[in-house]
Parts: C-alpha cells; structure tokens; sequence
C-alpha cells in the first residue's frame, strides 16, 4: 500500500514540475516573426487546433521558453475572446488574420485572469509567446507571422 501511495505522489510530482500540462504531446510547427523594426525571430510552436486543445491552451503551464509560442488556429476568420483562467504565467498575444499580418496585440496579461481580452476584429490564429517578446523583438500590428 504504502508503495503505490508513493508511487502517486511521485507521478504528480514529476506531472507538476512540468508544469501540469504535457505540451510535449500536442503538434509542433516551426514559424517566423517578421517584424517591422528588420527583425526576424525563428518560433517554435505548439499547434492548438482542436476545441479541446484551444480550451486548455497553456493553462497549468508555469515557464514558456524564449522563441516558443502557442499557435491557437480557427478554421475561419472570426472575432476572438481569449482569458488567462488556471494560466499561471504572463503573456503576450497576437492577433493574427488569415493572410498572416497581426490585427492587434495585447501585452503583460495578468495571470489566472478572468478578464476577456478580444481581437478586436476577425482573425484567424492567436499567438501566445512569453510576456515581454513583443516589446524585446519590436512587433507591432502589421507585422507578419510566417507559419504553417
């Protein structure tokens, strides 16, 4: 008994220290960030495509890598709402419309917020990379994401 007590905290153990949500199991993709200020950042990203994907998104995670990003990806172009629910560290999102320019950006969002944050328009990917990405490589709306 006590070994399969142990053996359980030790799984939830290791689940947790990686961050509650095994990203390592969703589609990856490689993209690139071109940016108005000349700067050209390689991403490597998660591909968020199904509903059930999209509703976890990067909740549980606590650390998002420099240059790796959530790529959350709607069949059609729409007015999006995203929220920060269970998502324990802070980021930055692009709105990004079906010819791959980005519509808006919301910067520093607030962890674990229940706030709706909206495109603003309708788009048809989302980009979620480390808080801060979009000041440190310059990216503005009209900039292009280069991807699958």
């Amino acid at each position: 008994m006590e070994i399969r007590v142990l053996a359980l905290a030790m799984l939830l153990l290791a689940w947790q220290a990686a961050g509650g949500q095994n990203l390592d199991r969703l589609p990856q993709a490689k993209g690139v960030l071109a940016a108005s200020a000349g700067q050209c950042v390689f991403l490597d990203l998660w591909l968020a495509r199904t509903r059930e994907q999209q509703l976890r998104g990067l909740m549980h995670v606590r650390d998002v890598p420099d240059a790796w990003g959530m790529l959350f990806v709607y069949g059609r172009e729409q007015e999006i709402g995203m929220w920060m629910k269970n998502t324990h560290v802070s980021l930055d999102m692009l709105f990004i419309r079906a010819d791959g320019s980005i519509a808006s950006i919301a910067t520093d969002t607030r962890p674990l917020s229940l706030k709706t944050i909206r495109s603003g328009e309708p788009v048809s990917r989302v980009l979620e990379l480390k808080a801060g990405s979009v000041k440190r490589w310059g990216v503005k709306p009209g900039d292009r994401l280069l991807s699958p």
